[in-house]
């Protein structure tokens, strides 16, 4: 007889962006994605964090200083966009994204590009912001659907 309990598809990929998140140094939102194909096997994995080669320990990681200059959102990659430019392969066509947090406008649109079709997403806390708006507007037009994650048939959230 086989072991029951085990994780479900989703619980194992969406477990895996959670893990991935663990990665960020970011000391607010802590961001992880999972690229996932068709039949279930992982594309590529990513967290938000600076580009390669610009220290974590030299860029800013305020979200409400002053000057733009000070703030991370000038520099810091999310985890879609990280786990889009991580994938090695050539076609990511039909693939479904997990990611911890509602992608913004410009992951979005890079989702797009590279053929996503779906996306499971743990929480929406930015949900009335116009680069939400706007990624859930885009993907409708793109016919990408997205699905808060339910872990054993129940909504969780997360507050990231």
């Amino acid at each position: 007889m086989k072991k029951t309990g085990y994780l479900d598809w989703d619980e194992y990929f969406m477990g895996i962006a959670l893990l991935s998140a663990e990665r960020s140094k970011d000391p607010n939102t802590s961001v992880g994605s999972c690229i996932v194909s068709q039949d279930n096997k992982i594309l590529s994995v990513g967290y938000n964090g600076m580009p390669r080669g610009c220290s974590d320990d030299e860029y800013p990681w305020e979200r409400d200083a002053d000057a733009d200059l000070e703030n991370k959102y000038l520099f810091v990659c999310h985890a879609e966009l990280n786990a889009i430019l991580n994938y090695t392969g050539t076609n990511m066509a039909h693939a479904k994204i997990y990611t911890t947090l509602f992608p913004c406008n410009e992951c979005t649109k890079a989702l797009i590009q590279v053929g996503i079709s779906e996306v499971i997403y743990l929480s929406d806390k930015y949900s009335e912001s116009s680069s939400t708006i706007a990624a859930k507007r885009m993907m409708k037009s793109a016919g990408i659907t997205y699905t808060p994650y339910q872990a054993g048939g129940k909504k969780v959230h997360l507050d990231l």
